[in-house]
């Protein structure tokens, strides 16, 4: 069967709608990558489908039973190489196969052993024409958690800071707010999309966060916490303890690592959240919070990974978001910049737009409220 051909530009258009689909869950798949499938014929979409909730099924037997006999002779895009392997479903190379699809456009190879080009090797064999690399980059970009833990052992790491205009965190023994309700909402989203968010001892005992997605009909999309703290100071009565049964708590203790809270605004006598409350009162409100120690942080993310956490978003504090520069864990970096100044007895960020690591890509800028969003990316 000869495969219906598009023009280029609309060979980007259908795979961008791929993509963009792809998103839609994001941090939802579990251990599988979030995968977009449109199938195109005669230049319409006729079926277009996202890996659904908790991994399965994939994203291309969904959109081949929503296209129906629409499927013979049409053009496939996805947005990584179809599965070659079968698990609890057969791979999504044969189902295409099965289904009369003459052409498949793959924006990114599966690094997977499994796969790796297998996928594709099946495809070609069925007479089926195949091209790869379309919109490469975007495509990796939105797989960007699923290839790092299966090329690297470990979670896409972002880094997030919220800088005022004087390049400061805050201010030490009192919480400040350096950015605006829109920027706020934004970072619920950041949170939505991700498996686990990270922050060091200090934040929890200045700030008390809850680090969930507050965003009506996203708070089931909460992230695994997770709180670096080498001394044992978690508070039982934190917000983060008290809903650890709603939302995992991991406390890691990094061994090698400085003291986090020697750089971030504690208040020991006075916090909130009641520091080394280990009543029994306290503990029976809680459920068991899991504990790791670990040698380094490179440890911790491989240890994340093997519990099939593909990405990990940094909030904070300081001494934190330096310990992963400085040892090369991150891969993109957002920084939210306000109009604010702190002054005297501001924390430093080490971070601002001026002296972003020369190993990151600058990606763009924009408005969020009355503040500037800017995004970097490790350079290949």
């Amino acid at each position: 069967m000869t495969p219906e051909r598009s023009a280029p530009e609309d060979d980007r258009r259908f795979m961008g709608e791929a993509i963009r689909v792809s998103r839609t869950h994001t941090g939802l798949t579990d251990t599988n990558p979030s995968v977009g499938c449109v199938i195109v014929n005669g230049g319409e979409i006729v079926g277009s489908a996202v890996t659904a909730i908790g991994g399965r099924p994939h994203a291309e037997t969904q959109a081949i039973a929503i296209a129906g006999d629409r499927t013979r002779g049409a053009t496939a895009y996805v947005t990584l190489e179809p599965c070659a392997h079968w698990g609890r479903t057969p791979p999504c190379a044969n189902a295409l196969v099965d289904a009369g699809i003459a052409r498949v456009v793959v924006a990114v190879t599966d690094p997977d052993p499994r796969v790796a080009g297998q996928g594709l090797k099946i495809l070609s064999d069925a007479g089926i024409t195949v091209e790869t690399g379309l919109m490469e980059e975007e495509g990796r970009r939105a797989l960007a958690g699923y290839l790092m833990r299966q090329t690297s052992s470990r979670p896409y790491v972002t880094l997030k800071l919220a800088v005022s205009a004087d390049g400061m965190l805050g201010r030490r023994g009192e919480e400040i707010a350096i950015t605006g309700a829109e920027v706020r909402e934004e970072v619920h989203h950041l949170r939505a999309e991700s498996d686990a968010i990270l922050v060091g001892i200090g934040t929890v005992l200045s700030d008390d966060p809850e680090l969930t997605v507050r965003i009506t009909g996203l708070e089931d999309r909460s992230p695994v916490r997770i709180v670096l703290d080498r001394d044992g100071r978690f508070p039982l009565t934190s917000r983060l303890a008290q809903t650890s049964d709603i939302v995992p708590v991991i406390v890691a203790n990094i061994r090698d690592m400085a003291n986090e809270t020697g750089h971030e605004p504690v208040h020991d006598a006075s916090c909130r959240c009641g520091h080394h409350d280990h009543s029994e009162e306290a503990k029976a409100r809680l459920t068991p919070i899991n504990h790791l120690e670990v040698s380094n942080l490179g440890a911790l993310l491989k240890t994340l990974a093997t519990r099939g956490l593909s990405t990990l978003l940094v909030e904070g504090g300081a001494t934190v978001a330096s310990a992963f520069l400085a040892q090369d864990l991150v891969d993109r970096i957002v920084l939210y910049v306000s109009d604010t100044i702190v002054g005297e007895g501001g924390l430093e960020s080490p971070l601002t737009p001026s002296d972003i690591p020369a190993s990151f890509t600058f990606l763009g800028s924009a408005t969020v409220g009355a503040d500037r969003r800017y995004e970097y990316e490790r350079s290949a």
